[in-house]
C-alpha cells in the first residue's frame, strides 16, 4: 500500500489491456502457490479462536479476498534462501493479521465504505465494534507471535507494529498540511506501509536461518520495495481509472492526505494555483478531483513521480546483488519488475 473512502483490497490491479502483465503476476507467485493457500487456510482457521459472539466479524475480516502480498513476500524470501517451512506460514499468518487489524481502523478513521469489492466491517457492523475487533486482531496476531520459542519473532511483530500505527498516527496529523516536506511523506510511507514489507523478508530471513548481513540486506529490500508500492497506490489514486484502480478514485486526496503528485504540484505551480490547490482540498466538494487533476498534469506531476518509484524499485533490486542466485531469488527481482511494469502501464493510460 495502502485506506481511503472507498478502496477496494483484492488482488493486485492489473490492466487487462496488459495481459502480460497479469500474466507475469502468475508467475512470480506460481512457485508458492502452496504455501499462500497454506496461509489463507491457516487465517480462516482462526476464526474458530474467537469467541463465538464475534465470530461473525472474524468470519468477515479474515475470509476475504486480500491479495496475501505479505505472505508472498514471505515465501518467495524464504523460497530465495532454501525450502519454506511451517514456520514460515505462521510468520505470514501473523503478519497478514496485522496488516487486516490496521485496514479495519483505516476504515473507522476514513469512513471507508467499501473494500475489497464489499462493505468494510466499519460499514456493516458499525464503527465501535470495528474498532473493537481490530484490536483483537492485533491481540491474536501478537499470541501467535509469542507462541515461538524465544522472543525475538514476538518482539519484531509488536515492533512493526508500534511502527506502522505510528506511521498512521503522523500522517493523521499531516492532513491537509501544505507545509508537508517529502522528507516526512517518505517517513510516513516507510512506517505505515514498508514495514511490514520489511518484516515479511527479514522474519522469512532469520527463520530460514541466514547471516545477519542477508537479514539486513533483505530488510531493506522489503522497506524500498513498500516504498514504491505505496509510491504507486498513490499515483494510481490521482492518475489511474476506477476499472483498473478497483477503488474510487481521489479518495486520498479527499481526507486531506498530501501525496507525493500533490507535493510536486505544491513546488511546481504559480502562486496563484498553489493558493487555488490548497482552497480545493481545504473546502473538497464532488468535482474537486477534475480541477486538481487538470493541474496535476498541466504542470507534469506524473513522470518526476514515475521516476521516484522506479529509484526505490532500483534501490530494491540492488539489495539482492549478494544473494545468491536462485529461482527464488529470480522471483524477487520480478516483483521489482511487475511493479515497474505496472507504473509504466499508469503513464501509458494516464
Amino acid at each position: 500500500m495502502l485506506a481511503a473512502e472507498s478502496k477496494v483490497v483484492a488482488a493486485p490491479s492489473i490492466d487487462p489491456l496488459n495481459s502480460e502483465v497479469a500474466c507475469s503476476w502468475k508467475q512470480i507467485v506460481e512457485p508458492v502457490e502452496p504455501f499462500l493457500e497454506a496461509v489463507h487456510a491457516r487465517l480462516a482457521k482462526q476464526v474458530e479462536d474467537f469467541d463465538p459472539a464475534i465470530g461473525p466479524y472474524a468470519e468477515y475480516a479474515l475470509n476475504g479476498n486480500g491479495k496475501h502480498l505479505r505472505p508472498a513476500l514471505v515465501a518467495l524470501t524464504a523460497n530465495a534462501l532454501g525450502e519454506l517451512n511451517d514456520s514460515h506460514v505462521t510468520v505470514a499468518m501473523i503478519i497478514e493479521m496485522v496488516h487486516l487489524a490496521t485496514l479495519v481502523h483505516d476504515d473507522v478513521m476514513d469512513e471507508g465504505q467499501i473494500r475489497r469489492g464489499r462493505p468494510t466491517l466499519a460499514a456493516h457492523w458499525g464503527n465501535e465494534i470495528a474498532v473493537l475487533f481490530g484490536d483483537c486482531l492485533f491481540a491474536q496476531a501478537l499470541k501467535h507471535a509469542a507462541s515461538f520459542p524465544t522472543p525475538e519473532i514476538c518482539r519484531a511483530v509488536a515492533m512493526a507494529t508500534n511502527t506502522v500505527c505510528s506511521g498512521e498516527i503522523l500522517q493523521t496529523q499531516h492532513r491537509r498540511n501544505f507545509e508537508l516536506s517529502r522528507g516526512e511523506y517518505f517517513r510516513v510511507l516507510e512506517m505505515k506501509t514498508a514495514e511490514l514489507f520489511a518484516l515479511s523478508c527479514e522474519l522469512a530471513a532469520h527463520l530460514s536461518g541466514t547471516s545477519p548481513a542477508e537479514r539486513a540486506a533483505l530488510r531493506q529490500f522489503g522497506l524500498a520495495f513498500g516504498i514504491a508500492y505505496q509510491l504507486y497506490d498513490d499515483c494510481i489514486d490521482l492518475f489511474g481509472s476506477e476499472t483498473t484502480a478497483g477503488k474510487s478514485l481521489g479518495t486520498d486526496l479527499a481526507k486531506g492526505k498530501l501525496t507525493l503528485p500533490v507535493l510536486l504540484l505544491r513546488e511546481r505551480a504559480s502562486a496563484s494555483d498553489r493558493a487555488r490547490v490548497e482552497s480545493l482540498v481545504q473546502n473538497w466538494q464532488e468535482g474537486a478531483l477534475v480541477q486538481v487533476g487538470a493541474l496535476l498534469s498541466h504542470y507534469d506531476t506524473l513522470a518526476p513521480s514515475v521516476e521516484s518509484i522506479h529509484h526505490y524499485l532500483e534501490k530494491a533490486r540492488q539489495m539482492l546483488r549478494g544473494l545468491r542466485e536462485s529461482h527464488g531469488r529470480a522471483c524477487l527481482l520480478s516483483l521489482t519488475k511487475y511493479l515497474a511494469r505496472q507504473t509504466d502501464a499508469l503513464v501509458i493510460c494516464a
